[in-house]
């Protein structure tokens, strides 16, 4: 007898699964999420780097900005003023000008000749230098020709020519009446001057209120 077990029947092979289809419609969805996604990615990245440029471009415009301004401030120079005359600073002209004050009254100088003063002048005896003075009012008001002033120097170092007083050389000095509007007046002076000394510079204001002028050149 023998102890060999009977063979175990088979089974029927078991039916295989049905492979499913891929949906299209899905994968349609998939990639078209994959897709807006990436875009919004980047989208963003752009935006990020869009103001992160617009930062920096900003930036650079304000550092060129600084820049330039301390660059001008450094290059720029400061504003001068042009220099004025100031209140009574006396002018220069030729013994021949005609000098025209801002009130209209005007001085000039003419007849140079030379001589010598009398035993009575003060100074007695002395060589001068004789001039006619010639003040012209045409301005509105009455000019004070008494305090008229002439000043007389001589020379390469302006030694100062004194005023010479001769009666009987007709040298009275200053005038002693006032000038009206529309007026003339003629005054013969005449101051201490060698006979050498060629160049001269005479000093002249009709009355307290004008500035001096200074009248200069050679005579004979």
């Amino acid at each position: 007898m023998s102890n060999t077990a009977p063979p175990m029947p088979s089974l029927p092979p078991q039916p295989q699964q049905p492979l499913q289809k891929k949906s299209r419609t899905n994968a349609v969805i998939i990639g078209s999420a994959a897709a807006v996604i990436a875009a919004v990615v980047a989208t963003g990245v752009f935006i990020v780097n869009s103001r992160d440029d617009d930062k920096k471009a900003e930036a650079t415009r304000t550092a060129d900005s600084a820049t330039s301004g301390e660059v001008f401030a450094e290059n720029e120079e400061p504003a001068q003023d042009e220099p004025e005359p100031e209140d009574g600073e006396a002018q220069v002209f030729g013994l021949d000008d005609t000098v025209t004050y801002r009130n209209e009254v005007a001085v000039s100088l003419s007849k140079f000749t030379r001589g010598t003063s009398s035993s009575t002048a003060a100074p007695e005896n002395t060589p001068y230098l004789k001039f006619t003075v010639r003040v012209e009012n045409g301005g509105a008001s009455t000019v004070d020709t008494t305090a008229l002033s002439v000043n007389c120097a001589y020379g390469e170092d302006g030694k100062e020519g004194e005023l010479v007083i001769d009666s009987e050389r007709g040298l009275k000095g200053s005038p002693s009446t006032r000038l009206l509007a529309g007026r003339s007046l003629t005054v013969t002076w005449a101051c201490a001057v060698p006979e050498s000394e060629k160049t001269v510079q005479i000093e002249v204001s009709p009355d307290f209120e004008t500035e001096t002028a200074i009248f200069t050149g050679d005579v004979k």
